[in-house]
């Protein structure tokens, strides 16, 4: 087998017929009148949110129920949807990745939705009272979600259940690379929820673009860094809030207390899940420098043990498109032209078909700043082990780096974990482990900096789609009438004390 055959084995297909439709319901017939088809749908949900603004606790939970009951009763289609779109992809994957978190957070918000709807009370200053506080959770009206191919089920449905739970209408986009999942979503959500409160578009960029024109009360975005700006700077012309989940390179740090293959396992598992296309998947590892070649061995033997083959192994997922395939290629071809060590790590003698979208087990050692993998985020089954001579060095360079959306860290020591997390910044973090934070219900999920802004999961994406209105309820008699001019002896005295 050579390097090439497993890295980068031609598509006959190509990308570009991932962005079609799989029906004439699909991309073709969206993208032929993108204007008129978005707009229109957007119209009838505004009509829709003016007519019934404010649904009670009743009406979202049944929302809620049904979409969790439409995925169960749908889950074989969408396994099979997300295999034809990846060109394979495993269906436990899809089981762990899309379907158990979905079902999980849709369980989840019925749950807790009662209380998150309830009004808090808020204190008063003394001067204000006996007046009372409240904030009061109002639904935000008509938002847009735009959701990817990587996790083309949870990464659209997690949004569309929190816009649910919080009241608002929506219009959700999936991702044109993962057509087939985008058709079985669109027939899915058309059984399970009126057509007045979720309306689906399929096309390509034409209708993201429309999507964002529209003057949307909030636009949900999940994606990369580069399509990311785009989506703020149009949702700016209309001053449009926006939640970014975007990505980043996320770092693994190995202390050398820790133990390495305890570390490798965890790492393999979270790296090659997905085939490493996870947005907080571990982008490279830092460990002492007399402990790389004892990582490497660790590292390979996991990957063996886990996947001891690839080609025909269903747990072990193909890459979305053939561009993704070359640009992973042309980060080795870069890696190893600029000196790097580079190890595919397969069963000899595994035949890879040419029409395969399989990328095999990368380790990449002797990584330097100079190359193209050490700057771009992989998203893919490449893994650069880098070195240190002390952690203060990594300190040092993360906090050059743009902030990733997660990072990890292998220690024992309590102290050195809870120094780590205060010198380090990322969206999320796991110690002694990697990915798992982002499963959690009650755990806040989303980037900061260049990794995103704003929150979901759990209570966090009710807020994220709901208006936090502050009101005060105001008594007949109350000392705010002192402050009322012309002041007498005792406003006078009262406007002294407050201002000490």
């Amino acid at each position: 087998m050579t390097t090439r055959s497993a890295l980068a084995a031609p598509n006959p297909s190509g990308s570009r017929a991932l962005g079609l439709a799989p029906s004439a319901e699909g991309c073709a017939g969206a993208e032929g009148s993108a204007g008129s088809v978005v707009a229109q749908s957007y119209a009838r949900l505004r009509a829709a949110q003016r007519a019934s603004p404010h649904p009670d606790y009743a009406a979202r939970r049944e929302l809620l129920a049904s979409l969790a009951a439409a995925v169960r009763r749908r889950a074989s289609d969408l396994i099979q949807a997300a295999s034809l779109d990846f060109g394979g992809r495993s269906a436990n994957t899809t089981k762990i990745g899309d379907l158990a978190t979905t079902l999980r957070e849709l369980d989840y918000m019925q749950r807790h939705l009662r209380a998150w709807m309830a009004p808090e009370k808020r204190r008063l200053a003394l001067h204000f009272r006996p007046a009372r506080g409240r904030v009061e959770y109002q639904p935000l009206g008509v938002v847009g979600v735009i959701s990817p191919w990587n996790y083309p089920i949870r990464l659209a449905l997690g949004p569309l259940a929190a816009a649910l739970a919080a009241g608002n209408r929506v219009l959700l986009k999936p991702s044109e690379l993962a057509p087939h999942s985008a058709a079985c979503l669109k027939e899915l959500l058309a059984q399970a929820l009126p057509a007045s409160q979720v309306e689906v578009l399929l096309g390509a960029e034409t209708v993201a673009q429309e999507l964002c024109a529209l003057p949307l009360d909030h636009l949900f975005f999940t994606g990369s860094t580069r399509v990311g700006k785009h989506v703020m700077r149009a949702a700016a012309q209309r001053l449009t809030p926006v939640t970014l989940e975007l990505g980043g390179k996320c770092p693994v740090v190995i202390h050398p207390s820790a133990s390495l293959e305890s570390a490798a396992r965890r790492i393999v598992a979270g790296k090659l899940f997905n085939a490493g296309q996870t947005c907080m998947a571990p982008d490279h590892v830092w460990v002492h420098s007399s402990q790389r070649d004892e990582l490497l061995a660790a590292l390979r033997g996991q990957i063996q043990a886990q996947y001891p083959t690839l080609v025909d192994n269903p747990d072990y997922t193909a890459i979305i498109s053939s561009d993704h395939m070359r640009r992973l290629s042309a980060l080795v071809d870069d890696a190893r032209t600029r000196g790097a060590r580079v190890e595919l790590v397969t069963r000899a003698g595994e035949v890879w078909p040419a029409a395969s979208r399989k990328v095999a087990p990368t380790l990449i050692a002797d990584v330097s700043d100079d190359m193209k993998l050490a700057e771009e985020e992989i998203f893919g089954p490449l893994l650069p082990v880098r070195t240190f001579e002390s952690l203060d060095e990594v300190f040092a360079r993360l906090s050059q780096q743009p902030s990733p959306l997660a990072a990890y860290y292998f220690d024992s020591d309590a102290s050195r974990c809870r120094e780590w997390l205060r010198r380090t910044r990322s969206g999320g973090a796991c110690i002694n482990d990697v990915v798992v934070h982002g499963l959690q219900d009650d755990l806040p999920f989303g980037g900061v900096g260049a990794s995103g802004m704003g929150r979901y999961h759990g209570r966090e994406g009710f807020l994220t789609f709901s208006n936090q209105r502050g009101v005060l309820y105001q008594t007949r008699r109350n000392w705010t009438e002192l402050l009322i001019p012309p002041y007498g002896a005792l406003g006078r005295r009262v406007i002294d004390w407050l201002s000490r």
